[in-house]
């Protein structure tokens, strides 16, 4: 059924992984949608999956959310009103903390958080979203609790974490924060080493994570009923339990864990 007809849905990170489910769940539901990412080819197939799907419409925004000066123009001459915005754009690693780069660090904590709290600021200045907006956040379960070889990406989505909280409690905003676990996406195929180099491995626990188009259902269903907080995920997510109620268990183990 198509709850969603002409209602605006902007989406980063939406030529793979989370992003591209999550706009095929949208269109399902009959959006417009506005798609920003880097690769267009990609982002002109989703577009062809998404019309396929039911998408009212489909606009594509070719930006890396950390070219500012793109991000500004794209804000100041979009048209309507975003009555869904999700964040997702996002970039991992994976190597030791004091063996990373500092430069590493500085360029996860850029795309992961500096960026989606620069869209968001210019793009309330333009006037394209109000407290109506629903937003949601692509964090990970790397956002609630520290995790080998994921130093700066920890750190990144901590932030994120912090500051869309806050951004709820300061405006009565309808914010989503999602938390997913291993989910199956080329993420890891992206991710960052020590030095800066693309990791370009497919994860063995990336690639045996949840299906992402389920992800994607169970994300865009919490969106929708304006929960807070949504954590997917397999059998890793026991280790959100571990945390909260047995935290001595949850460090004697979490070291353990293969961080691949």
């Amino acid at each position: 059924m198509k709850k969603l007809v002409g209602k605006l849905v902007l989406i980063t990170g939406a030529s793979s992984g989370i992003g591209a489910a999550i706009a095929h769940e949208f269109s399902r539901k009959g959006a417009n949608l506005i798609l920003l990412a880097r690769n267009r080819q990609r982002l002109e197939t989703v577009k062809t999956e998404c019309v396929k799907l039911g998408a009212s419409s489909v606009q594509l925004v070719e930006a890396d959310t950390t070219d500012y000066p793109a991000i500004d123009a794209f804000a100041a001459n979009m048209k309507g009103h975003i009555d869904f915005m999700v964040l997702n754009a996002g970039i991992t690693q994976r190597s030791l903390a004091v063996e990373t780069a500092e430069e590493v660090d500085r360029k996860v904590m850029e795309v992961d958080f500096f960026a989606p709290i620069h869209l968001t600021k210019v793009l309330f200045q333009a006037g394209r979203w109000d407290r109506t907006t629903r937003i949601a956040v692509t964090s990970s379960i790397a956002g609630l609790f520290g995790f080998p070889q994921r130093s700066a990406y920890c750190a990144a989505k901590h932030a994120l974490k912090g500051f869309f909280e806050a951004l709820l409690l300061e405006n009565d905003m309808k914010v989503t924060l999602i938390f997913p676990g291993r989910i199956n996406t080329p993420i890891s195929l992206n991710a960052l080493s020590a030095d800066g180099s693309v990791h370009g491995k497919m994860d063995p626990g990336q690639a045996g994570g949840m299906n992402v188009e389920t992800c994607a259902r169970k994300c865009v269903k919490g969106i929708i009923r304006g929960r807070r907080h949504i954590r997917v995920g397999g059998k890793e997510m026991i280790s959100c339990f571990l945390y909260k109620w047995f935290p001595g268990l949850f460090f004697r183990l979490a070291g353990k864990v293969s961080a691949v």
